[in-house]
C-alpha cells in the first residue's frame, strides 16, 4: 500500500517543502509544527516558551483534526527546544496540560541550535488510527 500524503487546509502554511502528515498502514506521521498562526503565517510569533508551546500544540491538533484524529490517537512525540535549560520546565507544564492525567504519549525532547522561523519550540508526532 502506498503512503497517503495529507495537506490540511486549516493547518498552518508549511515553512518548507513537506506534507502536513503522511499515513501508512494506519500510522500517521505528522510533520513538526511551528508556533505560527494558521491564518497569518507572517504574524510575529507568540512571545515566550509557554505561548509558543501552546500554539504548536494547537497547530498539531489542527493537522490531526484534518485527518480525523486527535491527541488521544498520538503514540509518540518529539520536542525540539532552542533554549533547553531555560525552557524545558515551562514547556513541560504547558505541554502536559493538553493531555488527560496518565494518558501522555511516549516522548523525546532534545536541545537544538536553531529552528525555522526563529521558533523556540517545534513538535512532531506519530499517531495511530483506531
Amino acid at each position: 500500500m502506498l503512503p497517503i500524503h495529507h495537506m490540511v487546509g486549516a493547518a498552518p502554511q508549511p515553512v518548507a517543502p513537506f506534507s502536513h502528515a503522511v499515513e501508512a498502514d494506519g500510522w500517521v506521521f505528522v510533520t513538526g509544527q511551528m508556533p505560527t498562526l494558521p491564518e497569518d503565517p507572517e504574524a510575529p510569533l507568540p512571545e515566550g516558551i509557554e505561548a509558543q508551546t501552546a500554539r504548536v500544540m494547537e497547530n498539531l491538533k489542527l493537522v490531526l483534526a484534518g485527518v480525523d484524529l486527535g491527541l488521544e490517537n498520538v503514540t509518540f512525540m518529539r520536542v525540539y527546544l532552542t533554549e533547553f535549560k531555560r525552557d524545558y520546565a515551562a514547556m513541560n507544564e504547558t505541554y502536559k496540560a493538553f493531555f488527560p492525567e496518565g494518558k501522555l504519549p511516549g516522548r523525546t525532547c532534545v536541545g537544538v541550535s536553531g529552528l525555522a522561523v526563529d521558533a523556540l519550540v517545534e513538535i512532531d508526532l506519530v499517531a495511530r488510527r483506531p
